[in-house]
C-alpha cells in the first residue's frame, strides 16, 4: 500500500472557474481530501504570456507541495497549454491537465459543425492548434475568444444583463454558422451553462470536460495505488489570493454543496 494514499489532491485554477471541475472530482472521489487554490489576484490568464502563466502555476505548486499533495489537477485549459510539460518534468507525482472537449464534441456532432468558446490564451496555444488539427479532418470548428467572461464569473455574476449581452455577442456568430455542438473551453464557462441554454436552440449540445477529468484522475489514482481507502467523506479546503471582500462568498456560492463541506481557509501567496 502506498504511504501517500491519505495525502490530499490539489486543484488549481486562475480563479474560481476550476470549482466546476472540483465539484465533479468530489462527486467521483467522495473519500479524497481536496485542496482548491484560486489564483484570482492574477486572473484572467487568457491574455498573459506562457512564461507569466507558468510562473503563476509554479507558485501555486510550491504552495501545494507544502501541503504534501499526492496529485494535482490543473483545472484550467490555458494553464495546461502553457505549463503542463514543464510541471511533469519537474514533479514526480501525477499531474492531470485539461483541454477543450474537442474529441467528444467531434464524435457528438451530427452536422460536423462545432463551436468553441475559449480564452484567447487557449485558442492561440500550440497545444490547442495541434488538438484541432488532429480532429479537423471532417469537422468544421469555429472558435470564439470570449474577452470579459472570466472577470464576470470571478465576481459571481452568472445572470446579469451585461453578462447575457456579452454571451449573446459571442454565441450569435456561432449560431449563424449552424453549429449543433458547443464546446466550453474554459472552466469558468461551465457556470454559465444555464445562461447559455437560454440563448441557443434546444438541439445544440453543450460539452465540457469536468466529468472526464474526474474519471481520468480516479483511473490514475487506482493505477498508482494512490486512491484513498478511508470510508469517511473527504475534506474540501478552499484558498484564494483575491483581496475582494466577496471572494469567500463567491466561492461558497459556486461550490453550492452542503455548507458543511465548504471550508474556507483564507489567503495564500
Amino acid at each position: 500500500m502506498s504511504p501517500f494514499q491519505n495525502n490530499p489532491i490539489g486543484v488549481i485554477d486562475s480563479g474560481v472557474g476550476g470549482i466546476s471541475v472540483l465539484k465533479c472530482i468530489r462527486e467521483h472521489l467522495f473519500h479524497e481530501n481536496l485542496i482548491y487554490v484560486a489564483d484570482s489576484k492574477f486572473a484572467p490568464y487568457g491574455e498573459k504570456s506562457s512564461e507569466e502563466i507558468t510562473h503563476r502555476v509554479l507558485t501555486a505548486f510550491d504552495f501545494l507541495n507544502k501541503k504534501n499533495v499526492k496529485s494535482v489537477v490543473i483545472a484550467c485549459n490555458t494553464s495546461t497549454a502553457a505549463s503542463i510539460q514543464i510541471l511533469r518534468d519537474r514533479f514526480s507525482y501525477p499531474i492531470i491537465g485539461m483541454e477543450p472537449a474537442v474529441k467528444p464534441a467531434s464524435l457528438m456532432s451530427k452536422n460536423k459543425i462545432v463551436g468553441i468558446l475559449a480564452t484567447s490564451g487557449t485558442l492561440l496555444s500550440a497545444k490547442f492548434s495541434a488538438l484541432l488539427e488532429h480532429h479537423s479532418n471532417d469537422i468544421h470548428f469555429i472558435t470564439q475568444p470570449c474577452f470579459g467572461l472570466v472577470e464576470l464569473v470571478e465576481h459571481g455574476d452568472l445572470v446579469s444583463p451585461a453578462l447575457i449581452a456579452l454571451l449573446k455577442k459571442y454565441i450569435d456568430p456561432l449560431l449563424k454558422e449552424k453549429i449543433d455542438t458547443l464546446v466550453l473551453g474554459c472552466t469558468h464557462y461551465s457556470f454559465l451553462k444555464p445562461a447559455i441554454q437560454t440563448l441557443i436552440p434546444d438541439h445544440i449540445k453543450i460539452v465540457d470536460t469536468g466529468n472526464a477529468v474526474a474519471n481520468y484522475l480516479k483511473h490514475v489514482l487506482v493505477e498508482k495505488d494512490l486512491l484513498n481507502q478511508n470510508i469517511a467523506s473527504g475534506t474540501t479546503n478552499f484558498w484564494t489570493n483575491s483581496l475582494d471582500k466577496n471572494a469567500d462568498k463567491v466561492m461558497a456560492d459556486l461550490w453550492g454543496e452542503n455548507p458543511e463541506s465548504y471550508n474556507y481557509r483564507g489567503l495564500w501567496d
